[in-house]
């Protein structure tokens, strides 16, 4: 199947319950431009460079959306432009973005990182971490922040009933977040889980906007 067929495919699948990021990494202008023609205006990258580089030659009215790892160093190189950092994993990027922000005169939207999966690999926060820091003078200082929710990814495993315990763990997380911290925030409204082996079951656990790769692109390509 084309990469349009594809994307029609998974696109179909979640109907309007949740938005989509393509996951553009390592992927070529030329695929990326297919999906666009198809439609598709979210991309989702994992890597500063390549992120900074696609913007400059694509299109303008796509949507970049930064979803790896991202260190505090990096920030200034997307700040102007990002249109969500989906893995912000600590109060010390939160500070940077801000500061970043502040340059660019530009509030930039984030997502919060949730450490849900029992990897210890995977970035994030933990519950506790997050509501000891998140006080209301804390986002007053982060006046060029835009929280706009949480992010989590899930344990790879193909036991189905664990990552539906990670996932719902994160949609609960959220809803705390959204009775006390956020609970005067109208921008704190998305659940960013899911990918392409279980963007579905994410859904169903509450997801708002999933990230789907190798569904839509085909298998990583790890050469580039």
């Amino acid at each position: 199947m084309s990469i349009k067929e594809n994307l029609q495919s998974v696109k179909e699948q979640i109907a309007d319950r949740a938005s989509l990021v393509a996951v553009s990494k390592t992927k070529p202008n030329e695929d990326i431009l297919e999906a666009y023609d198809a439609g598709q205006r979210i991309f989702g990258e994992n890597k500063v460079q390549e992120l900074a580089a696609k913007y400059e030659e694509l299109p303008k009215d796509i949507e970049w959306h930064m979803i790896g790892h991202l260190q505090s160093n990096k920030v200034k190189y997307i700040a102007p432009f990002v249109s969500l950092l989906h893995g912000v994993d600590s109060e010390k990027l939160l500070r940077t973005i801000n500061k970043e922000g502040r340059k660019c005169n530009r509030r930039i939207p984030c997502l919060l990182q949730i450490h849900i999966a029992e990897e210890q690999t995977k970035f994030g926060f933990s519950q506790d971490e997050l509501l000891a820091f998140l006080s209301p003078e804390i986002l007053l200082e982060l006046e060029f922040v835009e929280i706009k929710g949480v992010m989590g990814m899930a344990t790879y495993t193909n036991d189905q009933n664990q990552i539906k315990k990670e996932f719902s763990s994160l949609t609960q997380i959220f809803n705390g977040l959204k009775a006390t911290v956020f609970k005067k925030s109208e921008l704190f409204t998305e659940i960013s889980m899911g990918m392409s082996g279980d963007f579905m079951l994410a859904i169903e656990e509450g997801s708002t906007m999933v990230r789907v790769g190798s569904s839509i692109f085909g298998v990583r390509n790890y050469t580039r």
